[in-house]
Formats: C-alpha cells, structure tokens, sequence
C-alpha cells in the first residue's frame, strides 16, 4: 500500500463530506434538515426551552408521531436537548443546544424567504401551470 501524505490525507478527508457524491453522509444531515418539521421546530425553540405541549401548539398540523420522531432526531444528530424534571406530572423541556443554535440563523433565513416571497412563487406556479395545462 503507498504511503500518502498528510496533504493528500485532508484531501481525501475534505473529498469525505462532498455532498455531490451519492456515498457522502452530510446528505444524511441535509436531508434531516430540508424537513418541514424540522425547520419549524428549531425556529420554534429559537425563544428559549419549550415543554413537547408548547410546540405541539406552536406548530400547527404536526402529529404526535411527526413531532416526536422530529424531537429524537434532532436530539441523536445533538441540536437539541430533552431535560426531565421530576414532579407531578413529570416535565420535559427542549431546548437547542450549541451546535442547534449554530443552525438557527440558516433555518430562520429560510422561513423568512419563503414568507417574504410566497406570493411571487404562487404567481409563478400560477403562471406555470397554466402554460404547461393544455387547453
């Protein structure tokens, strides 16, 4: 086996995390973060740490199932954090760590845009669809 340099070591390393190429895992992370739910929720913990009941309000159409599938993926990739409290009943908070907060800017801008800009895009799809709708 050739022996490989250090610079040919962090190129190979770089080349790891292209997400271009169909093995590259940060598609794994791009995919969990392109989520609707996702998105919605690290901008919904963007005040501060909110109880599972909290964002079930927040955030209008999310199931049960979608939101908590959503909360323990975004605890195992490290975005955020569940804290138990023990009483009566018992509380759990969420709450974005760190690297969630990093995050936060990217998604925020995201909704935004597409709040800002919802109206052009219907109007595209709007004109779209009626040029490519045979009559």
């Amino acid at each position: 086996m050739p022996t490989r340099t250090a610079a040919q070591r962090r190129e190979d390393a770089a080349r790891a995390y292209d997400a271009f190429l169909a093995t590259c895992p940060a598609r794994q992370l791009l995919d969990r973060i392109s989520d609707k739910w996702v998105s919605l929720v690290l901008v919904a913990l963007a005040d501060g740490p909110q109880r599972y009941s909290d964002l079930s309000r927040r955030i209008a159409g999310v199931s049960q199932k979608m939101l908590t599938q959503t909360l323990r993926s975004l605890e195992r990739d490290g975005l955020l954090t569940r804290s138990v409290t023990p009483s009566v009943p018992v509380r759990v908070d969420y709450q974005l760590t760190e690297l969630g907060q990093t995050l936060l800017p990217l998604i925020s801008a995201i909704k935004t845009w597409a709040e800002t800009h919802m109206t052009e895009v219907n109007a595209a799809r709007s004109e779209y669809d009626n040029v490519s709708t045979p009559a």
